[in-house]
């Protein structure tokens, strides 16, 4: 590795040096083992990465585990956005059971790309070969027939004993290498960690574009573009390039984008829509190309009409020409919602980062919003969303957690449950009726009048499941839960001297593991 070396630095060792990291102690609060490959991460070098992570996506550094949002790894964000690119690989370096599951789960969202995997064992991980082996993976896949760009993934071992991505060329053969640290001790949430990728792909190719002429996108159009900032339906784009075509502009490419090539097009645009208020990083690349940046979204009859002034205010577009195409898409919306009425008390939470404009989306279609709860976190491209809310009463909690969102449906005892997995079995578990985020609310157009009805028949059919829900809750009554769950002869005595000895003797087991670095 000495010709990766400068030759005026040290390199750091790839090793997590336990004699560097003071373990925090059990009063301390927090998740000691987040904190122990943090701070081993910082003393293998990574001090940079994880400051730049810290400002874009923070926490409350005093929040305990159960005071975070719960996400799955956010390694998935970022492998996401890859294996949705064409002409991109994709290969990982971390260990064998969180490669095993992202992989399951990349395939189980129909991804169908094949993910590359760079193994390691102590002796590789220890010596530095770990880097070696990852070089010499990419070098053997830089294929200019058949990629674009090799995205190189560190996860939470290898960011951690300070595997240095950044000295991988920034090209082989013509394919471009960017090389990123994922860890699970640094980033929130997989909705942030596919801002990580993003901004790193934007922030390359703004190099490019500098440095001389590049490919031209697949698609051009004449009119001055607006990039859309997040993941979202596929109607969404088109409806937004209707509303945008009588003011002379036209919709361009979502970011993440598809392909490596319409990263170009995005940068060579007139405005950007944050439709996804915090892709910090990413936001942060297109006020370096000079672009504008606006928050919020064309969602509901208020939204729409708020956002589009927002658009002509930025480009100074004539105020006729935008009352306009305000009046029509109003009118429009206004007809949509009121043929579409929803009528209940709905709690929403989820870690899209669309929650809030769902939100809105409901409050204008009639529905009682008390709380809507985001595991991503407050940024000023949100502020748009959060004050129209919190004029209308609506609790909006940003990097919500389960226990959080879980005493909300408890507070407000809605009609509808809207949010993940865990929050959908609580208030099932109650008879309450819900829906999962992800899979039911964010797979279905939310913009202009396309997006004003479209939530309405899914939540009113659960809302309407209400009665069912109830005979379920009487018919399985008197069963038993946790210890005494099922139909005995014998109810199971419970014992919780039992649970509390064993638990204390599992804390101490972690922490002795902990302590010498497994």
């Amino acid at each position: 590795m000495d010709d990766l070396t400068p030759q005026d630095a040290t390199r750091a060792p790839d090793r997590i040096d336990l004699s560097a990291v003071s373990t925090a102690a059990p009063e301390a609060g927090g998740c000691a083992s987040k904190d122990t490959m943090r701070e081993a991460a910082r003393a293998a070098g990574k001090s940079d990465v994880l400051d730049r992570y810290a400002a874009d996506y923070p926490v409350d550094p005093q929040a305990g585990p159960h005071d975070q949002p719960q996400s799955m790894c956010p390694a998935f964000g970022s492998l996401r956005v890859g294996l949705r690119m064409r002409r991109t690989a994709t290969v990982l370096s971390g260990s064998a059971c969180c490669v095993y599951g992202l992989t399951f789960t990349s395939h189980f969202y129909g991804a169908r790309r094949t993910v590359g995997y760079v193994p390691f064992s102590s002796e590789t991980l220890v010596t530095g070969k770990l880097f070696e082996d990852i070089k010499e993976a990419v070098e053997g896949l830089a294929d200019p027939e058949l990629y674009d760009a090799i995205i190189v993934t560190n996860l939470c071992v290898p960011t951690a004993s300070g595997v240095p991505l950044r000295l991988l060329s920034d090209q082989i053969n013509g394919v471009r290498i960017i090389g990123i640290d994922v860890p699970g001790f640094g980033i929130p949430t997989h909705a942030e960690a596919k801002d990580v990728l993003a901004g790193a792909m934007l922030q390359y190719a703004r190099n490019e574009v500098k440095a001389g002429p590049v490919a031209a996108p697949r698609e051009r159009t004449d009119k001055p573009t607006v990039t859309l900032l997040g993941e979202m339906f596929p109607a969404d784009p088109v409806v937004i390039g209707q509303m945008l075509a009588p003011l002379g502009l036209a919709a361009g490419p979502v970011v993440p984008t598809r392909e490596w090539r319409e990263l170009y097009a995005a940068l060579d645009c007139a405005v950007v829509a944050a439709i996804h208020p915090f892709y910090t990083a990413s936001i942060r690349e297109f006020e370096a190309a000079g672009r504008p940046v606006i928050g919020s979204a064309p969602v509901g009859a208020d939204g729409t009409a708020a956002w589009l002034q927002s658009l002509g205010d930025t480009l100074g577009l004539p105020q006729a020409q935008v009352d306009a195409v305000k009046n029509t898409m109003i009118a429009a919306c206004r007809g949509a919602l009121d043929k579409m009425p929803i009528k209940g008390r709905i709690t929403v939470s989820g870690y899209e980062g669309s929650e809030l404009l769902v939100a809105r989306l409901l409050v204008e279609s009639g529905a009682e919003v008390p709380y809507v709860g985001s595991a991503c976190p407050k940024t000023r491209w949100s502020d748009p969303d959060r004050e129209w809310l919190e004029a209308r009463g609506v609790k909006v909690q940003f990097r919500s957690s389960l226990e959080q969102d879980i005493a909300a449906v408890e507070e407000y005892r809605p009609d509808l449950a809207i949010g993940t997995t865990p929050v959908v079995q609580y208030a099932k578990s109650r008879a309450i009726p819900s829906l999962y985020f992800t899979n039911l609310i964010s797979a279905r157009p939310l913009m202009g009048p396309a997006g004003a009805g479209s939530l309405a028949t899914v939540i009113n059919a659960a809302m309407a499941n209400k009665a069912r829900f109830d005979a379920m809750r009487d018919f399985f009554e008197g069963v038993g839960t946790q210890h005494a769950a099922g139909v005995w002869e014998e109810l199971p005595v419970d014992r919780p001297k039992f649970r509390k000895k064993y638990a204390a003797l599992n804390e101490a087991a972690r922490k002795a593991a902990e302590a010498i670095g497994s």
